[in-house]
């Protein structure tokens, strides 16, 4: 007889799901303050990266072990996780929140979900590691599906495609970055989000200003900025590192997958963006691509399951 699952992996089971469910409803939720409240898309990601950083900055604040890991930080740790913030954020959630704003969600979520199939594929000069004939397989699941659904009418603009483009190869890049940096296990991962992250969002801030000018915020925006910022970034988060106590890299990785089913969805049922019965087949294969090329059982595969949340967190 099969044991009946633990009541911690349960539990478990349904905190992840809802990570994903938040997670993508920051697409839609997103789209709502660029369309509906006039927000600019390099400002918005700022506000909204700046607010999560200041409530981990509270966190770290608060715990003496944090802030001991704070204060241990070598300067040539402090370039690592500048730098990363630079590409993780900065630019693959400035891309992003620029892409959405110029083409529909579900277009630009699966430009971005192309991003494991590439980690793997440079992982292997980057950092020694060799494709398995699973991610092969999953590979050409992921090509076949993404020809299937970019054969239909995207409604995709050539500025979207460019930005998600950027977006792309940056998570790809912040990825095998951060996957370098998370394996030097002495560092809390909340001490590397919250230096990056706040490093990325003064960035976003900046640039935001300077190009998009100081915007007028309504009552709307700043609730929606706040939700975004602190329930579907820093709790959002924090579910999910605690769910990954008790699930195999394997559980973890399928259910982080079905995000791209989840926007499309979303997209269609608050966007209007109705896919196509072949675009569904096409999000389906690349779907399942990505899940069974995701390396399995190796303590790496549990990391990069927790990396990869940001593939299509927004």
């Amino acid at each position: 007889m099969t044991p009946a699952p633990h009541p911690d992996h349960r539990k478990a089971l349904v905190l992840a799901i809802i990570v994903t469910v938040l997670w993508s409803s920051s697409w839609v939720i997103i789209r709502f303050g660029l369309d509906d409240e006039g927000l600019r898309p390099l400002t918005f990601a700022g506000l909204r990266y700046a607010t999560a950083a200041v409530v981990l900055i509270g966190v770290v604040a608060y715990r003496p072990v944090a802030r001991k890991g704070i204060r241990s930080l070598t300067r040539r740790e402090i370039a690592g996780l500048a730098l990363l913030g630079v590409v993780f954020f900065a630019l693959t959630q400035g891309a992003q929140f620029v892409a959405l704003d110029n083409q529909p969600a579900a277009t630009t979520s699966l430009v971005l979900a192309m991003t494991p199939l590439l980690v793997a594929g440079m992982a292997g000069r980057s950092l020694g590691e060799r494709a398995t004939a699973r991610q092969l397989t999953g590979a050409i699941l992921v090509l076949g599906g993404a020809a299937l659904y970019f054969s239909g009418s995207l409604a995709a603009t050539a500025i979207g495609m460019a930005a998600a483009t950027v977006g792309l190869f940056s998570n790809v890049a912040g990825s095998l970055l951060g996957r370098q940096i998370n394996r030097e296990h002495h560092r809390s991962p909340l001490v590397t989000t919250t230096v990056s992250m706040t490093v990325g969002a003064l960035i976003l801030l900046v640039v935001g200003f300077g190009v998009e000018g100081v915007p007028e915020i309504s009552l709307t925006a700043v609730l929606i900025i706040g939700w975004l910022a602190i329930v579907n970034t820093a709790f959002a988060f924090n579910l999910w590192n605690h769910s990954l106590r008790h699930l195999t890299a394997t559980e973890s990785s399928a259910i982080n997958n079905t995000m791209l089913i989840q926007i499309a969805a979303l997209a269609w049922i608050f966007l209007g963006e109705t896919p196509s019965a072949v675009q569904v087949l096409g999000i389906l294969a690349v779907t399942v691509g990505i899940t069974i090329s995701q390396r399995l059982g190796s303590q790496e595969s549990r990391s990069t399951s927790r990396e990869s949340k940001s593939t299509l967190d927004s």
